[in-house]
């Protein structure tokens, strides 16, 4: 038995249709991110131009992605180091590749981690499975969930119901929202992209 309070919000939940993410943030691509057999995703800072980075790691290997851009701009399809993927180190690390080589990328998904659940100025990421399996991403201002109304205060802008969800969670400069499932990647962000 859940209380009333526990039934409405489960009904808001589920009767919020996906919508685009609210100004500041913008999808990186109109659709998602192809990664078959997603296995976890984790955040480091381009040294040369300051965007965020997702690195995704996968049953076919690493990526490195432009957070702002959407660009694919690093490639392993078969990493040769013993702790190539987050389950064979202590603390689900990877090594990075191409601007970020010689660092480790802290990696949340299949095998545990987790990414930042809000930003320092007020927004949140929560995930919730009123239907479970299937996952619904919500963004929200300070406050915005429970309280609030939909497309007010909060938003659903990811339903995972066609994938197993991997993470969501916000790049440690709170400039980047990524969300992961197994078949793939997507991203807002609230960094304009250069010209």
């Amino acid at each position: 038995m859940i209380s009333a309070y526990q039934q409405k919000l489960h009904d808001k939940v589920l009767e919020a249709p996906v919508v685009p993410a609210p100004s500041p943030w913008r999808q990186v691509y109109d659709y998602r991110i192809a990664v078959g057999g997603l296995l976890g995703i984790g955040f480091a800072v381009d040294p040369r131009s300051g965007h965020d980075l997702v690195m995704t790691v996968s049953t076919s290997g690493h990526g490195l992605f432009d957070a702002v851009t959407g660009e694919k701009i690093a490639r392993d399809r078969d990493p040769a180091d013993d702790s190539c993927t987050p389950e064979d180190t202590p603390d689900l690390t990877c090594p990075g590749l191409g601007p970020v080589a010689g660092s480790r990328i802290h990696i949340a998904g299949l095998f545990g981690g987790g990414l930042h659940a809000g930003t320092g100025d007020g927004w949140t990421v929560t995930v919730v499975s009123p239907e479970w399996p299937c996952h619904r991403v919500l963004l929200a201002r300070a406050g915005g969930l429970p309280r609030g109304a939909h497309e007010e205060n909060w938003w659903h802008v990811l339903h995972a119901d066609y994938s197993e969800f991997r993470a969501a969670g916000f790049s440690p400069s709170g400039h980047t929202l990524a969300v992961a499932t197994s078949s793939d990647l997507t991203l807002w962000t609230r960094t304009a992209a250069r010209p």
